[in-house]
């Protein structure tokens, strides 16, 4: 099915937006109250320089919840479980965050951008309204606001060498999540090692609005002889990767233990934040869910499901399939989603009821490889 998207004031239009129509933009989605580029018409071509050489995509919609003041770290500390006593400005750190049952309610990267100033690149929630009543209901000594700045991703294994021709061989000192406030020619941006996925790459993070064509055409300049391409976060390679969606794979009741992320939560450090009590007790009884990979059998997917599918055994509900695609590197139908963990098992068969069509399916782990 066909629809169009319709353009209004009720959603914001990037920087970049323009330049995007006029790079052969075909369709978009809506996401942090932004229209979000979703492909350039041709798939394959996006899918291939993705693993291949590299792409463009204008993810401006990841939007910065920023605050600034005395208590900036503090703050940061209250509101996720991740050790944040080794942070340091200009490091990066993935950021699970949770309410106060224990339930993930956004995944963002925290930027701390000086020893008084936090960012939280987020995912597609309103994040900002509930740091901003945190914020003030326990009268942190601090201002919400967002920021103008607008990332824009150069991604794939050929991203290295053209980031390095636009600013420079400094930018092989980056750790991953590592970022640095610079200027390509005159505008304003900052650099950071990142991007939503599994193939390298990087985000700049441009500091004035007004200039989102021109560092389009610079880094499109640029990429030109490494055949650089727009696109978009890319549905497939993400699947792939196992890469958490996190409006996406998550429900009301999901908590971070569920994806894996665990590792990012620590419970023993003596800093209070939200969710901790809520998060030991989840921790003390164990997982029932957990994330994981499918592979599909049957005809290839010409286009991706368009809803949630329930997923059974012998009959039994046992978990969701949040997203679904045809995978041409595994030369099969794949899918992630949350099942039952006395199902996620490599190899389990399961069988999948999508909206049209029901499909028999093995678990498998992610990354997605075999």
């Amino acid at each position: 099915m066909t629809i169009s998207l319709s353009i209004g004031p009720q959603n914001r239009k990037s920087p970049f937006f323009n330049s995007t129509l006029r790079d052969g933009l075909k369709s978009a989605s809506i996401y942090n109250h932004m229209y979000f580029p979703t492909t350039f018409g041709d798939r394959p071509a996006e899918y291939d320089r993705l693993l291949n050489g590299v792409v463009m995509w204008d993810v401006s919609i990841e939007r910065q919840v920023a605050f600034r003041g005395t208590d900036a770290v503090k703050l940061a500390r209250y509101l996720t479980g991740r050790n944040l006593d080794d942070l340091q400005t200009g490091q990066g750190k993935y950021v699970p965050l949770c309410d106060y049952h224990g339930r993930l309610i956004n995944d963002p990267i925290l930027l701390p951008i000086a020893k008084d100033e936090i960012w939280l690149s987020i995912a597609d929630s309103d994040i900002k309204l509930w740091v901003s009543a945190v914020a003030d209901s326990l009268k942190y000594q601090v201002v919400v606001f967002e920021p103008d700045a607008s990332p824009l991703a150069v991604q794939g294994p050929l991203a290295t060498p053209l980031v390095a021709d636009l600013f420079g061989q400094w930018i092989h000192d980056l750790k991953f999540f590592g970022f640095r406030e610079t200027k390509l020619r005159d505008i304003p941006v900052i650099l950071a090692k990142s991007g939503w996925s599994k193939q390298g790459g990087y985000e700049i993070y441009l500091l004035d609005e007004n200039l989102g064509e021109n560092l389009w055409s610079e880094v499109k300049g640029a990429g030109a002889k490494y055949n650089i391409g727009p696109g978009a976060p890319n549905y497939i390679e993400r699947l792939e990767s196992g890469l958490l969606s996190f409006r996406t794979d998550c429900d009301e009741t999901s908590n971070p233990f569920e994806f894996g992320l665990g590792r990012f939560i620590d419970l023993d450090q003596d800093q209070e934040f939200i969710g901790k009590a809520a998060l030991r007790k989840i921790g003390e009884a164990g997982v029932k869910r957990k994330f994981i990979g499918l592979r599909i059998d049957g005809p290839r997917f010409d286009s991706p499901p368009e809803d949630r599918s329930s997923i059974y055994v012998n009959d039994v509900y046992v978990g969701y399939a949040s997203a679904a695609a045809y995978s041409p590197r595994l030369k099969s139908n794949i899918a992630v989603g949350v099942i039952d963990i006395r199902h996620a098992i490599d190899g389990e068969a399961v069988l999948i009821e999508f909206s049209d069509l029901k499909r028999t399916a093995r678990v498998t782990p992610l990354p997605i490889s075999r």
